[in-house]
């Protein structure tokens, strides 16, 4: 398996055709998985906002309040309504907004951006990522894409490349009933591979002012397993978001 950027992407605008972008840079092949950063597709449709364009509602200055308490750093009431409007539900209030969003995945102020949004203040996440990959795929040679986020995991320091959209191939390859070498039945091994996928391209595409946010791995073979597009765990088996529910902070020191 090779993993390559694509080279010489320009800064993306609103209304920009991220597909021929990408198709006019690189020789893509029918079996190329194409990684294309969240960034990128939320600036292509005009996803970038101030911070005037949500006026705080009671609520938000609430939310915003609670965090400057907890963390002694200033917080900005419209941010916190931009993330109460990209969010079915606040998990956690503090230390940090911990979110789920619209098409279910879960992170840190519902994915808002704050970073290389040279035309505005925020840069909100993909509405529907899931077509956004179907869109982008449409205009390519290559037959599948994945649209890449970052974001941090519980137990971990530090971020990792995720997948929030994907087209043409399965999220996950599923194990189960398949054997292990000593002939024993795999009973709950789902590999999650448009996550794994994601992270590989994250360590080419990089971080900050890298610039490369398109990266086409190639000679990827999904194999002979059977597929499944379960990604972001269903509410009533996430164990985990259940009991952040009933977590409350205590500076540190909460149970």
């Amino acid at each position: 398996m090779e993993l390559f950027a694509v080279p010489d992407m320009p800064e993306i605008r609103a209304g920009d055709d991220l597909a021929a972008l990408i198709d006019e840079r690189v020789d893509l092949r029918p079996d190329d998985v194409v990684c294309v950063a969240s960034t990128v597709v939320s600036k292509a449709e005009g996803r970038v906002h101030d911070y005037d364009d949500f006026p705080p509602s009671p609520r938000a200055r609430e939310l915003a309040d609670r965090l400057e308490s907890a963390t002694g750093d200033s917080k900005d009431p419209r941010f916190a309504q931009a993330v109460l409007e990209e969010s079915t539900e606040i998990i956690l209030e503090e230390p940090f907004l911990l979110t789920a969003s619209r098409f279910g995945h879960v992170g840190v102020n519902a994915g808002i951006d704050r970073s290389n949004v040279p035309d505005g203040d925020l840069l909100l996440l993909p509405k529907r990522p899931a077509e956004s990959a179907e869109r982008i795929r449409s205009g390519l040679p290559a037959g599948r894409v994945v649209v890449t986020d970052t974001c941090g995991r519980p137990f971990r320091h530090g971020q990792r490349g995720v997948a929030i959209g994907w087209s043409g191939l399965p999220a996950s390859r599923d194990w189960r009933g398949e054997r292990d070498r000593d002939g024993r039945e795999l009973g709950v091994t789902v590999q999650n591979v448009v996550d794994e996928l994601a992270a590989a391209a994250n360590l080419i595409a990089g971080e900050g002012d890298a610039g490369t946010p398109v990266v086409v791995v190639r000679d990827f073979e999904f194999g002979d397993h059977a597929g499944s597009d379960a990604h972001f765990r269903d509410v009533e088996t996430d164990f985990v978001r259940q009991a952040l529910r009933e977590w409350r902070y205590d500076g540190g020191d909460g149970t």
